[in-house]
């Protein structure tokens, strides 16, 4: 019995009968159910949260029809073993066996070239593609292999779904049914589960090999003590992705690489998407490093666009290295608490009128009225530079961007005060 896979896994379903939720899709006269049901099967894409079944539902699939299936992970998986997988379909089609129906779990972490080589295997139809992705398909798959896909939203699993998979664990499971189980209170229970039915059964089985006894009361209390002993550290759909992620920030801002790296772990481990992880360095190298070092920008959108390239798990050294980089960098927060000042002005100030001098003229009149008039054009004058008011009359002479205390914003702080005098004196 102690070899026995997880609960979650025990109780998957075998048939579209035993699937729990998304009738829209499978119930009877759905849309889906009646492809599978004609044989005349698209290649497809199953978006949806973590936990709705979409491995499962693939399977099931796979088995309805009586084909192959052959399943990957992106995480873990390269070009290599995708062009693997489509050599052993090839040498099905030419056999003229069934083809096979590919799974991809968590395509969208598939770089465009791992996509690609998915391409030409989907067109000629040596296998049937089923992916699955927890984000917009429309952002995170090419064009060409979407236009080719049959895109399924698969829906959070509703509250009445998850109580009877909790009923039918105690029902049929070969471990869970020999014990006598009394849940007084639900509610800490699907909350904590988030609508995943694998996190559900995950935490059921965990509260029920806490006790020795052979009948436990399962109270909102009881399954907030031991889950939050037990559960895992990183949970990047819960509550621990925002404190994870806000650590991580926070290293960075705070100069501490060996924190930052730390708390990168931790999401990679834990499996969290790498591009979210690069759009957070892209907002921290302006909010918190900015112009102390413009190259911090430079180098965080590099890293975003070399992971959609690459994929991992090479990404995770880019992702290092841009990490340590912005962590070790100098630090201001002067354009952020610029733009924060600029529109707290504008809403304080209402639509104030551009003035004249600033104004295009493309007509006569314009030009008459007075549009353009007293402009200098500042390539026209020493330095490139030409004494003028840019703000509106009744704001003039306001203060917006203060320059932080490093290297590269002194030197543009002495190059304001040499070129507008006591206009910009810090």
């Amino acid at each position: 019995m102690k070899n026995l896979p997880p609960l979650a896994e025990r109780m998957r379903p075998k048939s579209l009968d035993d699937y729990v939720g998304q009738k829209h899709l499978v119930g009877p006269g759905a849309v889906l159910r009646k492809a599978i049901e004609s044989g005349t099967l698209p290649s497809m894409l199953f978006w949806g949260p973590p936990g709705v079944g979409k491995t499962t539902l693939a399977y099931i699939i796979s088995q309805s029809l009586y084909r192959p299936f052959f399943s990957l992970s992106a995480i873990n998986s390269g070009v290599k073993d995708v062009r693997e997988v489509i050599e052993k379909a090839s040498i099905l089609k030419e056999q003229g066996e069934i083809l096979p129906i590919l799974f991809i779990d968590e395509i969208h972490r598939f770089s465009k070239s791992q996509q690609d080589s998915l391409l030409g295997a989907v067109e000629r139809g040596i296998v049937t593609l089923i992916g699955a992705t927890t984000e917009n398909p429309s952002f995170e798959v090419i064009s060409a292999l979407l236009s080719r896909c049959q895109v399924y939203i698969l829906q959070h699993l509703a509250e009445q779904d998850l109580l009877d998979l909790l009923e039918k664990a105690q029902k049929e499971d070969v471990l869970i049914k020999e014990k006598n189980i009394v849940v007084e209170e639900y509610e800490a229970l699907l909350r904590l589960s988030g609508g995943d039915a694998r996190k559900l059964l995950n935490i059921f089985e965990l509260l029920v090999n806490a006790f020795d006894s052979k009948k436990i009361v399962l109270t909102n209390d009881v399954v907030l003590e031991h889950v939050q002993q037990n559960m895992a550290l990183y949970d990047k759909t819960g509550e621990q992705h925002y404190d994870i992620i806000s650590a991580f920030i926070k290293s960075m801002r705070g100069s501490d690489p060996n924190g930052a790296v730390y708390w990168l772990a931790r999401m990679i481990v834990g499996g969290e998407d790498p591009l979210f992880i690069a759009r957070r360095m892209l907002i921290l190298a302006s909010e918190d490093i900015g112009n102390a070092n413009p190259n911090a920008l430079l180098l965080a959108q590099s890293c975003f666009n070399a992971i959609q390239v690459i994929g991992m798990p090479e990404s995770q050294l880019i992702l290092s290295q841009t990490v340590i980089y912005l962590a070790t960098s100098a630090k201001s927060n002067s354009a952020t608490t610029a733009i924060a000042a600029a529109i707290a002005l504008v809403k304080q100030t209402g639509d104030l009128p551009v003035p004249l001098h600033l104004r295009n003229a493309p007509t006569k009149l314009m030009k008459n009225i007075g549009y353009g008039k007293n402009y200098k054009y500042a390539h026209s004058y020493e330095g490139n530079f030409a004494d003028l008011d840019f703000l509106p009359e009744a704001i003039r002479g306001t203060k917006i961007y203060e320059p932080g205390n490093n290297a590269k914003e002194n030197e543009s702080k002495d190059k304001m005060r040499k070129l507008w005098g006591d206009r910009y004196k810090y």
